[in-house]
């Protein structure tokens, strides 16, 4: 079991989904977890789960396109050891079906969030000497991904970025890392399927691209944020873990 005692981590878009799965592992492994959400209602949520299983955890309100609003909060909260950039939207669509302003706003969030969190919290770290970073990436930073133009190219932005990170504060002690899922079963997803005439159908549809038949539970992209989080991983930077079910296996 990987030990996160006397450490603090922050963890954006932890209302719900894999933010909340990784706010909840990060604090049963004994860090003090800021849940960040902009549904305050969703965020709390989360805190009120990870207290009652006798873990610390605090809520703060963040849009993190406002890169003010992010200097703002890292000037109010404790030293933060692991920050984990996990807000992200997505849009469906190809080029015919996507406007300037879709990009627009999964620019702002699925990449001026992480660079805005990254400038207003990794400064404090690099003085320090230690932290650990871990961007929410998807295997849509890896491969292209079918009708799905901006946010392939944002989360394109989330490795290229993680990357540079990664090699500009190299020997350091601190470490940019990212994340690639493939498709996750988060209650967003669900409910989405749900909405189909045939719900089993469309699940199986939707895990076909992956070789294990089904999708990932957002525990087992938590478990390697909690890993990438920890001591152990000392020596992973710039790294791109993908958790895909073998999706980009035969690409």
């Amino acid at each position: 079991m990987f030990s996160l005692t006397n450490k603090t981590a922050l963890v954006t878009g932890a209302g719900s989904g894999i933010g909340q799965a990784i706010a909840q592992t990060l604090a049963a492994a004994g860090a003090h977890v800021w849940v960040i959400d902009r549904d305050a209602p969703a965020g709390e949520a989360t805190v009120a789960t990870i207290r009652a299983a006798s873990h610390r955890a605090d809520f703060a309100a963040l849009d993190v396109s406002s890169e003010s609003d992010a200097h703002a909060l890292a000037a109010r909260l404790p030293a933060i050891d692991i920050l984990v950039n996990n807000a992200g939207i997505g849009h469906v669509g190809n080029l015919l079906g996507t406007a300037a302003a879709d990009l627009d706003r999964l620019h702002a969030v699925n990449v001026r969030g992480p660079f805005n969190l990254c400038k207003a919290f990794v400064p404090a770290m690099l003085t320090r000497g230690s932290g650990s970073v871990i961007n929410m990436a998807s295997i849509g930073g890896i491969v292209a991904v079918r009708d799905r133009l901006t946010y392939t190219i944002t989360k394109h932005a989330v490795v290229g970025l993680t990357k540079a990170l990664a090699l500009d504060h190299s020997h350091t002690g601190v470490r940019f890392n990212a994340i690639c899922p493939g498709r996750v079963e988060t209650p967003f997803v669900k409910a989405r399927i749900a909405e189909y005439p045939d719900p089993e159908k469309a699940y199986r549809d939707m895990s076909a691209t992956q070789l294990t038949g089904r999708m990932a539970k957002p525990e087992e992209i938590a478990a390697a944020a909690l890993y990438l989080a920890s001591d152990e991983a000392a020596m992973v930077t710039g790294s791109c873990h993908l958790i895909d079910g073998g999706w980009s296996a035969g690409k």
